[in-house]
């Protein structure tokens, strides 16, 4: 252990004293295979005239194609923005804009991964209130409903067609931003395993590491007692007895389904699992919220332009190991949950457990599990240590406090792969 780690922050456990439960949640959520059948109907209820946001290379699939042809089929004018980037830049968001600001639009249907999500979510808002963007950046700023929005994810992993947040990667400011409001939630949310099935190895990989880091973050977050005024006004209230229900679901599921994708990534039941978990930790991270990991990863992704996915997963070992000593019961119920630890041994050693079953299930996925991997450089641990303070919507979800000198120690260990226990 380095010298920095004498200087960490002790441990402090936090408990929902309140017995708080808070969702978030789109107004119609439909699950299963086939059901993207489904869109059509939904779009047509909406209105006469809707926009489709996709990226180009689902915009060329068949499944897309049928989506489009039925919402025609049902009376619907359909417009096809198919532009969309990885990581959301803010050039594609004024390109929206500035393509259909005048088109009078009854609804945006969102085809793809979180970015072609993220893309609908924050569209409806900017072009239902005339304004740019960045006008909308941090929590509760929307001042009203947008434009309805139908959200239809074909990966199982970000969970964005249930949450009501959009990042946006602004390159003016260099940085991620986000856009949060109960007015980006979905009024419905189509969920159909099959759209899954030609997702390729690595996309299949980054997505479940962040569906199963959303999930961990999420039951191990901090617990917060909000007040009236904090609930009506703050997007991540804290970890609360509903997103346990999601997360205990979703750990259990993504225990067994995300190895059999890696074995036979054709296995619907194993796709239909997944992406029910990747539901499951949409909804949990929509009040409880994500953490640690994902401001670390923020600043990583930029410097090392690898997968969200990848750099949350190789993040994980060792924020886990830095938030154990505040989340033992926790991570021993994770442990459980996946069949890896022993209810009759000692808390400590069923949370032990848990976290090597994660490791283990990464690895089989083939998600790294270290920083060197993503190829970040220990001359820019000060920079990202910097920066991940800076995004202070997660990192007080965190539920041991994250200094400065904690995120550097967390870099060091993770940079050199160190999987032993951190002693406090």
């Amino acid at each position: 252990m380095s010298a920095v780690a004498r200087t960490l922050p002790a441990p402090v456990r936090t408990e929902n004293d309140l017995g708080l439960g808070l969702l978030r949640q789109p107004g119609t959520v439909l699950f299963g295979p086939g059901q993207r059948r489904q869109v059509a109907a939904i779009v047509a209820g909406l209105g006469p005239r809707t926009l489709v946001v996709t990226d180009a290379r689902m915009s060329e699939s068949e499944p897309f194609r049928e989506i489009v042809d039925g919402i025609e089929a049902a009376g619907v004018a359909v417009e096809v923005y198919a532009e969309t980037e990885p990581d959301l830049p803010r050039e594609n968001i004024v390109d929206v804009v500035s393509r259909f600001g005048g088109a009078q639009l009854d609804s945006i249907v969102g085809i793809g991964g979180g970015s072609c999500l993220d893309l609908a979510k924050v569209v409806a808002v900017v072009l239902a209130h005339d304004t740019d963007v960045r006008d909308f950046y941090g929590q509760f700023l929307v001042p009203g409903p947008g434009v309805p929005v139908v959200t239809v994810p074909t990966t199982g992993g970000t969970g964005a067609e249930v949450t009501c947040i959009s990042v946006v990667y602004d390159s003016e400011r260099g940085m991620k931003v986000g856009v949060a409001s109960p007015h980006l939630q979905a009024t419905a949310a189509v969920i159909d395993p099959e759209l899954t099935l030609t997702c390729p190895p690595g996309l299949t990989a980054a997505t479940g590491a962040d569906a199963f880091s959303h999930l961990i973050e999420s039951f191990t977050d901090r617990a917060k007692n909000p007040s009236s005024a904090e609930i009506a006004g703050t997007l991540y209230v804290g970890k609360n007895v509903l997103t346990d229900v999601y997360c205990r679901t979703g750990i259990q599921l993504l225990g067994t389904s995300l190895e059999r994708i890696a074995l036979r990534p054709d296995d619907l039941e194993a796709r239909s699992d997944t992406m029910f978990a990747a539901y499951c930790a949409g909804m949990s991270i929509n009040t409880a919220g994500t953490a640690g990991v994902h401001a670390i990863q923020s600043p990583i992704g930029a410097l090392t332009h690898t997968p969200h996915g990848f750099g949350v997963s190789a993040l994980l070992p060792a924020v886990m190991r830095f938030n154990l000593p505040a989340r033992v019961p926790e991570f021993a119920e994770i442990g459980r949950l996946l069949g890896a630890a022993d209810p009759t041994r000692p808390e400590i050693e069923q949370a032990h457990a848990g976290i090597l079953r994660i490791e283990e299930i990464l690895a089989a996925l083939g998600a790294p599990l270290d920083l060197k991997t993503l190829g970040l450089s220990p001359s820019d641990f000060e920079f990202v240590a910097d920066q991940a303070l800076l995004a202070v919507r997660l990192t007080a979800n965190n539920p041991r406090e994250l200094t400065r000198e904690a995120i550097l120690e967390i870099l060091e260990r993770g940079y050199a792969d160190d999987r032993s226990w951190w002693s406090e």
